[in-house]
């Protein structure tokens, strides 16, 4: 068979901007500390990477990204740094609330056309991983691949024993240059954040830690074949989804062999609508599905771009499952919490629920509630009044991670991919199937999939645990009390306060006792005249005592001009609230 010639690689050119060397010798100085990528099986020599460092920094001088970049020069870019920028191009692809839509569109070629692997270098891997001859396998392999991706590529074929199947198969090298690409990232990241700061607004060490955990299980079709036949049992129970059928005798690490699926893909909506299906309705069913992924089974397709969604004989078949999640039971919990603390508009239950879900960074000191819930009130206002129809999933998202990071906080890594698979699946919707509402789906789901007595379960469970922390507390608070009491008797209780405005407040507390005192004179003299007036004291004029005379006048001068001066400060005071206003 003739090989086919595969598109060679990018030498450095040379005479081009000094910032990139200065890249590149800032990364270098960093690789030479760098160890071993977590046990992965590549070359970990000093001038492998240096070499793999200079091939990257090639590609950045060849396109000159610092003289602009336009959709397709970023996109072709992408393909020549190789499989695990384009992996990042793929994601990229599905954010609109970061790239302008354009690029996401040019981004979204990588996702199927990638530069497909030449015929000869398949079947050589075959043989490879089956370490027997090929047509001991396959009866027939079509020379022309289905679809060729960043990682693998996959092929038509058809065992000795007649089955239609279908053959991916991963590049050879692709594991091994993304493990370096990754380490490579690390020190890059590591550096940048160093640079960046507080100016800092996304963990960049935290995504490429990310894309790693993401990496590894992506690379590994073994795992990829698990999660096939997990997923297939759980379709078993839906008429309206499927999953192909998985061959384990012959998946390999590197390889995955299973059912052909002949259907419509669901980006040909065409094609879809002339066979006579409702668009809005394969939405609907397909959100629905996603949610007791999530919120139900705690086992998802992390991954639900239009490439891995195919409609067959009524079904939605999910296929490519290189990309999956999983959640606990109490995670599942805490984001039902949460989206009904957002509909409710609720601020305090959906920071406690946050707070349960994300962990403290080791290197925050705590967390300050009450700036965080200052921030759940600006989320809450900015996004729970919207009607569902208008929410950009992607968007909130986005606020959120960034609301999370600035309050030293993160969130574990499988809820991350959650949010990552409803961005994807709410950009597969907007573009293909308009008319669904995806967070209405979600809502309805959760609210019906909760019976009476689970309502009454969970009901049980928050009075019985609010009821333990009351106890606590009211046992605590007696504590409390008994300490303070004995230290009053001993004379050591000390009270400190605080003012927010001191100034003012002193000098309104400075008017209180004044009147307070000028009303106690008053009076005093008020009792005092009465007084003389009755005992008759020398000497009296008109039948009155001049002393008590006096004592009447006296007080009654000092409350007419308390009166007067009470009247003048109400004035003012209105005055000045009528100005700010």
């Amino acid at each position: 068979m003739t090989a086919e010639q595969r598109p060679g690689g990018t030498d450095p050119s040379r005479g081009s901007k000094d910032v990139y060397g200065a890249v590149a010798v800032k990364a270098a100085g960093d690789l030479r500390k760098a160890g071993k990528a977590s046990g992965e099986d590549v070359d970990d020599s000093r001038g492998s990477r240096l070499k793999r460092l200079r091939q990257i920094v090639g590609v950045l001088r060849r396109y000159d990204l610092f003289r602009g970049v336009t959709p397709d020069k970023l996109c072709n870019m992408l393909q020549a740094l190789g499989p695990t920028f384009v992996k990042a191009g793929q994601i990229l692809s599905m954010r609109s609330e970061i790239l302008p839509q354009s690029y996401c569109d040019a981004l979204a070629k990588l996702r199927t056309h990638a530069n497909p692997m030449p015929y000869q270098t398949v079947l050589d891997t075959l043989e490879s991983e089956y370490s027997r001859p090929i047509d001991e396998v396959f009866s027939s392999i079509d020379r022309h691949p289905l679809g060729s991706a960043s990682l693998a590529q996959v092929h038509h074929a058809t065992l000795v024993t007649g089955e239609d199947v279908a053959v991916k198969v991963q590049r050879p090298g692709a594991r091994e240059m993304m493990a370096q690409d990754i380490e490579i990232m690390r020190s890059v990241m590591k550096w940048a954040s160093r640079l960046l700061g507080a100016w800092q607004v996304v963990d960049l060490q935290g995504v490429v830690e990310e894309i790693w955990a993401s990496f590894r299980s992506e690379t590994d079709f073994l795992e990829e074949t698990r999660s096939l036949q997990e997923f297939r049992e759980f379709t078993a129970s839906y008429r309206y989804m499927d999953c192909p059928r998985v061959y384990p005798r012959w998946c390999t690490r590197r390889v995955v062999v299973m059912d052909y699926v002949r259907g419509i893909p669901l980006g040909h909506t065409g094609e879809l609508e002339a066979e006579g299906y409702d668009l809005q309705e394969i939405g609907t069913k397909l959100v629905d599905n996603y949610s007791a992924q999530i919120l139900d089974e705690g086992f998802f397709h992390a991954d639900p771009h239009p490439g891995n969604i195919i409609v067959r004989d009524g079904k939605i078949v999910l296929i490519d499952l290189g990309m999956t999640g999983r959640l606990t039971s109490r995670m599942r919990s805490l984001l039902r919490g949460m989206i009904f603390a957002l509909a409710k508009g609720d601020s305090v239950e959906l920071e406690n629920s946050l707070l349960s879900l994300a962990r403290l960074k080791k290197s925050t000191g705590g967390v300050d509630r009450a700036a965080l819930l200052n921030d759940i009130d600006d989320i809450v206002d900015g996004f729970g009044t919207i009607d569902l129809a208008e929410l950009d999933i992607g968007q909130f998202v986005m606020s959120l991670f960034q609301m999370v990071e600035r309050n030293g906080l993160e969130l574990p890594g499988s809820v991350t991919l959650v949010a990552r698979a409803l961005v994807t699946l709410e950009g597969t919707l907007t573009r293909f199937i308009p008319d669904v509402n995806m967070l209405e789906v979600i809502e309805r789901h959760v609210k019906s999939s909760e019976n009476i007595r689970d309502v009454a379960r969970k009901e049980t469970v928050s009075l019985t645990t609010e009821g333990l922390r009351a106890t606590h507390g009211l046992f605590g608070s007696l504590a409390d009390s008994k300490t303070a009491m004995r230290q009053l008797t001993r004379g050591q209780l000390k009270v400190n306060a605080e003012l927010v405005h001191p100034q003012g407040a002193v000098q309104q507390l400075s008017y209180i006792v004044d009147r307070l005192t000028m009303a106690i004179i008053i009076a005093g003299l008020f009792v005092g005249s009465s007084i003389v007036y009755y005992a008759r004291i020398q000497p009296v004029i008109f039948g009155i005592p001049v002393v008590g005379m006096m004592g009447y006048v006296v007080a009654f001068v000092l409350g007419v001009w308390i009166v007067i001066d009470i009247l003048h400060k109400n004035h003012l005071l209105k005055k000045r609230a009528k100005r700010r206003r």
